[in-house]
């Protein structure tokens, strides 16, 4: 985790008006903060997660994004952030449009559900896996779009958005040869 934070930072400027889309508990809100600086902001649907937030002084907004951001300016952002909740998120292709609306730049990072171990499992196991990545069984999972990097090319591609930079963690190291298949976990800066 620490080393996606390392990433995520590395990709904001510091003094960054930022929003974290799905802040959890505020942890990576917090590292921002005082790793660069950030005016941040998320926004939280889980009370347990807010009230985490509000004991480490991060600021947080009960919202939940999937019903919409219009209460969010265009530009109002440098950066909007989605940390590993994109596959679980009603629409991903209209959230993406919709963080580059209100932000300049905006990163996603999530799990990669083309990755190897995946693909053996469903075809020697035939049943859903279960992973540190993907640790829920298929019954009860928040994720409902599981994404592979392929997928998220080919989102970027058809709405016309940039990425700029891209990370795929896998086989303890960061990979690029054969992303969608040995990385299992994606992390993109992307702009309009």
């Amino acid at each position: 985790m620490m080393e996606e934070y390392e990433i995520i930072a590395s990709w904001i400027k510091p003094n960054s008006r930022v929003l974290d889309l799905g802040c959890g508990n505020g942890e990576l809100l917090d590292y921002l903060t005082r790793t660069k600086q950030v005016k941040g902001y998320g926004l939280e649907i889980s009370g347990e997660c807010i009230d985490s937030c509000i004991s480490k002084g991060v600021s947080v907004i009960e919202q939940n994004f999937d019903k919409g951001l219009d209460n969010f300016s265009d530009a109002s952002f440098d950066m909007v952030l989605l940390a590993s909740t994109l596959q679980a998120t009603a629409r991903p292709d209209i959230l993406v449009k919709e963080m580059l609306r209100i932000g300049s730049q905006a990163i996603v990072t999530f799990p990669n559900f083309s990755h190897w171990s995946h693909r053996l499992h469903l075809l020697f196991r035939g049943k859903m896996p279960v992973s540190d990545f993907i640790p829920y069984q298929w019954y009860d999972t928040p994720n409902i779009h599981h994404c592979t990097i392929k997928d998220f090319n080919n989102l970027c591609n058809t709405e016309g958005i940039t990425i700029v930079d891209r990370k795929v963690e896998g086989l303890g190291s960061m990979v690029s040869m054969s992303a969608n298949l040995w990385g299992h976990q994606a992390m993109y800066l992307i702009r309009k």
